[in-house]
């Protein structure tokens, strides 16, 4: 995004001023800022005539950004997204926009790109564009970022991940009960032994969430299925863990468990390098639902987050901060919904 000047037109060719416009209607540039900011009356006709015909023969257009900050306001809400890769992100960020501009604000988004390091990095570049709020899905990872939100006095709403000290709105899947979905389709199902791959979940909270769940879900049904976490990146990794999945289970049908999108991904790869297939040598529910999902193999039976209602209410959390409203920070679980496919059809034994 170009920044602009306060006496900066909008066309960078031209580069046309207030300075410029001043010079050709033969007046001062604050007469021409007077006029630029409707307030006529301290005018003579005559002085706006030449001012008007000035500012259209010159073409010249105010930043829309100064003429926002003159009235003490920008109407401009930060995004901080932890990776712009991960569908998820993508879908929170059209659900906060679509909220946000219904109620006259526009989005910046600023990606991490999973730089934990650049969260303070992110709050800093966009207080600077005078933004009025922060919508933060970042990593939670770092202890900075809440003082840098402290230090710039704005509110702001967290989504999905938790950061640690930072009093504010929580907006997020509930990723207990929909671990709990997923590992009871699967177990009534017939799938026995499971594997729930995730990215490492080290000072991530909703991935933390997840382990935990999933954790706690297998050893409430430990008479009837058994599992395993792996915080795996490298795909050597994932085949080494899911072939071991398969030495586990023995005769027992085996299925997998996928953290998000993008560990959906590495998943369908590695099962294609193994030559399995869903549904049949192995089971499989990922969370996101994407819109490739449907097409993968027999189909890939997913949790759907909704994704657009959290960017929503995370902005109207927002809003509500901005027009005043002092609530105690408010915590907001949403309910995931399984979708089922082919890849967690009924199991059969020695899969």
């Amino acid at each position: 995004m170009a920044h602009q000047d306060d006496d900066t037109g909008s066309g960078f060719e031209s580069r046309v001023t207030i300075a410029d416009v001043a010079l050709a209607a033969g007046v001062s540039k604050a007469t021409v800022s007077r006029f630029l900011n409707h307030r006529d009356t301290l005018l003579s006709p005559e002085i706006a005539a030449r001012v008007e015909k000035a500012v259209t023969a010159l073409g010249y257009m105010p930043s829309p950004m100064a003429q926002a900050l003159k009235r003490g306001r920008s109407r401009l809400i930060g995004l901080v997204v932890a990776d712009i890769a991960n569908p998820f992100s993508v879908a929170v960020l059209c659900g906060a926009e679509k909220a946000a501009q219904q109620a006259g604000y526009l989005v910046m988004l600023f990606n991490l790109g999973n730089a934990s390091e650049r969260e303070r990095e992110a709050i800093e570049a966009l207080a600077s564009y005078q933004v009025e709020g922060f919508i933060l899905n970042t990593l939670g990872a770092d202890p900075d970022a809440a003082r840098e939100v402290a230090r710039h006095g704005k509110p702001a709403v967290l989504v999905d991940r938790r950061q640690a000290g930072m009093r504010a709105d929580f907006v997020s899947l509930d990723n207990a009960d929909a671990m709990r979905q997923a590992v009871a389709h699967l177990q009534q199902g017939g799938w026995r032994e499971l594997l729930y791959v995730t990215e490492p979940a080290a000072g991530v909270s909703s991935r933390l969430e997840r382990v935990a769940a999933f954790e706690a879900t297998v050893a409430a049904s430990a008479k009837t299925a058994s599992g395993r976490v792996a915080q795996v990146d490298d795909p050597a990794a994932l085949d080494d863990e899911l072939r071991a999945l398969k030495r586990r289970a023995g005769r027992r049908p085996a299925a997998v468990v996928a953290g998000n999108a993008l560990v959906t991904l590495r998943v369908a790869a590695a099962v294609q390098r193994l030559g399995w297939r869903f549904g049949e040598d192995v089971g499989f529910v990922g969370f996101d639902d994407t819109e490739w999902a449907p097409l993968v193999g027999p189909g890939l039976t997913t949790i759907e987050q909704p994704t657009d209602d959290l960017g929503r209410i995370a902005a109207s959390c927002l809003l509500e901060r901005l027009q005043g409203r002092d609530f105690p920070p408010r915590q907001i679980l949403l309910a995931g919904r399984l979708v089922a496919r082919g890849s967690s059809q009924p199991a059969r034994r020695g899969a």
